[in-house]
């Protein structure tokens, strides 16, 4: 993978800085079915929650998960393979300590947006910028971000807190992102901007 500093950088149509007292951070399906894909950021996120709890900025997560028997729509004719609620692959990854003190958001499909509350959650906060981490990039991610951006929030993804299946999947939303709907920043310009 490039330098993502120099990909920021290069990518990013606005160099904006989080406001810190309207800001929250999202990490989005840290679960144990993406663990291959999550351990390469694994160590860039769980930096990050940790210098946030620090501080009075809200941390959110998400957890993905389908009931048995339910309509799991066009997702579920998509993907053969989803995300069951209760099974063992469906658990926030451990090392992040997301239940001890933050919220966590139970969603269906990609965005975290979609009949979650999590809009309305995040205006009774205050918060109107909002950094978007997790898994995976392209999906979840980037529809979360493009959901954001339209719902006038301003959008920061982690360039090196986000992972997908490829480099190439990562970098096209990098780009797109980047040019017209989010500021990239890396985990540890969020985390100094954040903690300031």
């Amino acid at each position: 993978m490039k330098n993502m500093e120099d990909i920021v950088r290069q990518y990013s149509a606005h160099e904006w800085e989080p406001e810190k007292g309207r800001t929250a951070v999202l990490l989005i399906d840290l679960q144990e079915y993406f663990r291959g894909i999550i351990d390469p950021i694994l160590g860039n996120i769980v930096h990050l929650a940790s210098a946030i709890r620090k501080t009075d900025i809200p941390l959110l997560f998400t957890q993905h998960g389908h009931a048995p028997g339910e309509d799991h729509g066009m997702l579920g004719r998509w993907w053969p393979d989803l995300i069951m609620e209760g099974n063992d692959e469906a658990r926030l990854i451990p090392e992040l300590k997301a239940g001890e003190v933050s919220p966590i958001i139970p969603k269906n499909t990609y965005s975290a947006f979609h009949e979650t509350g999590l809009e309305k959650k995040l205006r009774d906060m205050g918060v109107t910028d909002l950094v978007i981490g997790g898994v995976m990039t392209n999906l979840c991610c980037e529809t979360t971000a493009r959901d954001a951006f339209v719902r006038n929030f301003r959008v920061f993804f982690l360039a090196d807190g986000t992972s997908t299946v490829s480099e190439e999947f990562h970098l096209a939303t990098l780009k797109n992102l980047g040019y017209g709907f989010a500021a990239l920043l890396t985990c540890k310009q969020a985390t100094a901007y954040l903690r300031g």
